[in-house]
């Protein structure tokens, strides 16, 4: 554990699953902490707040957030760009993210992983992989409980950490063990000037402080991860990963339809076909989870067995229900062109594609010829559905708009005949419309059992 520095007063900004969690551990580590939100507190924070007696204010920052402050806790969600947080850098008071915050109270070993697409999927397989050897684990950070929340209430051996570009602007000292970066892709670009450079330094600086006794875990066949490791030459050792052969020591490689896991001179074979998770992105997914759990110590058995039995998460390419012939698919948490892109370029049969919501500096380029392909007509869903339009009104013959899940779905299926597939899968934030991609992709589930 590091020594940590001497705070009397902490400000949290923000009050969600982050916020929160940091509050409730700096509270139970005895500093004085006080939480601003610009916004509504929700209900399940505004009741943990005040089970820890932490004061809080909500609807705006006020001078109460200024006054005699040492350390500012920033929730993901906010931009640096955000006024508050830039008068707090003038004033020169340290900003730094929960992740951060979290990680100097304690020892456990740490597997952080990160990338544009299937972070929650890897990691949630990794965990499931560290329970099923029996290892006393937990599950955090951008998945379930915030990682602040779980260190002040848990103490477990190992955390496996779903880490966003955003958490991880706000480090300053964390230290992976295993840190994994899967993929770097445009996403977020909105957040960082429409620069894609600055998302995959963003991205990298998962590896910024490791050292040669830790592990990065990376696919090789990411042409910007390549270029990262090149110019940063990070310290730890390296594991990569890819599906066009095995041509190094250790990591992972797929050859003549087999996955191949070496560590330390022994290997973990698998046909594709024993995957319980399909597709191509998958099998990245499952490479890397396998890798991490290798270099962990976990039994060659339980690893292959923790990959043929996976149940994958809802909301990523979830089926949803078959209807008078057509196949239902809800893939709400693809909120970026990447993500669509594997979802469409895995189906087999004539797809409707339901995409929109609030696009993030979107190129979606890498999509048309795939689109032309595969996509008998869109349904846009969303309030401002300009650019995709721009993008496929000359590649696909129908395209309509729909303002709720529920006109999406009936629109979609009186586009659809027997044997197609209507596909939910967005390309572009929720927040249009929907609380988030979970509100998108319930509702959209529910349009469907309605039909």
């Amino acid at each position: 554990m590091m020594d940590i520095p001497a705070y009397r007063k902490i400000v949290v900004l923000g009050a969600g699953e982050s916020g929160c969690g940091a509050a409730v551990l700096a509270s139970v580590k005895g500093y004085e902490v006080f939480v601003s939100d610009s916004g509504r507190v929700k209900d399940r924070y505004r009741v943990v707040l005040k089970q820890y007696n932490i004061p809080f204010e909500e609807l705006g920052h006020s001078a109460l957030v200024f006054e005699h402050t040492d350390l500012i806790i920033k929730s993901p969600g906010i931009s640096d760009e955000c006024e508050v947080v830039a008068k707090f850098r003038y004033m020169q008071i340290p900003v730094i993210s929960e992740i951060e915050f979290a990680s100097w109270f304690t020892d456990a070993t740490l597997v952080c992983i990160t990338g544009s697409n299937g972070k929650t999927t890897t990691t949630l397989l990794i965990g499931h992989m560290l329970k099923s050897a029996g290892l006393n684990v937990s599950v955090a950070g951008n998945v379930g409980n915030s990682f602040a929340f779980q260190v002040a209430t848990t103490q477990p051996d190992y955390y496996v950490l779903e880490l966003s570009s955003f958490q991880l602007d706000g480090i300053k000292c964390l230290k992976p063990d295993i840190a994994v970066i899967l993929n770097i892709t445009p996403d977020h670009l909105d957040r960082y000037r429409f620069s894609f450079q600055r998302y995959a330094e963003s991205k990298f600086r998962i590896a910024e402080n490791m050292s040669p006794a830790d592990s990065l875990v990376y696919c090789i066949d990411d042409h910007t991860i390549r270029k990262l490791i090149s110019s940063h030459q990070p310290k730890a050792a390296l594991y990569p990963f890819s599906i066009n052969g095995f041509d190094f020591n250790d990591g992972a490689g797929l050859v003549n339809n087999e996955i191949i896991i070496q560590t330390n001179n022994t290997r973990i074979h698998m046909t594709l076909e024993e995957l319980a998770l399909q597709g191509k992105h998958n099998v990245y997914n499952s490479m890397a989870a396998g890798v991490a759990a290798k270099l962990l110590q976990i039994r060659k058995e339980t690893i292959k067995q923790c990959l043929s039995d996976f149940q994958n998460i809802a909301h990523r390419l979830e089926f949803v229900a078959n209807v008078h012939g057509v196949t239902y698919i809800n893939d709400s948490k693809a909120t970026n062109v990447n993500s669509a892109w594997y979802a469409i370029e895995s189906m087999e049969r004539p797809v409707v594609w339901i995409a929109g919501g609030v696009d993030k500096g979107n190129d979606y380029e890498m999509l048309k010829s795939l689109v032309k392909k595969k996509v008998k007509a869109i349904v846009c869903l969303g309030n401002e559905n300009a650019r995709l339009y721009e993008a496929f009104g000359n590649l696909v013959p129908v395209m309509v708009d729909a303002h709720s899940a529920e006109e999406a779905v009936y629109a979609a299926s009186s586009l659809a005949t027997n044997n197609d597939v209507v596909l939910l899968s967005p390309a572009c934030a929720s927040f249009d419309l929907f609380e988030n991609y979970e509100d998108r992709g319930n509702q959209f589930k529910d349009a469907v059992k309605r039909l």
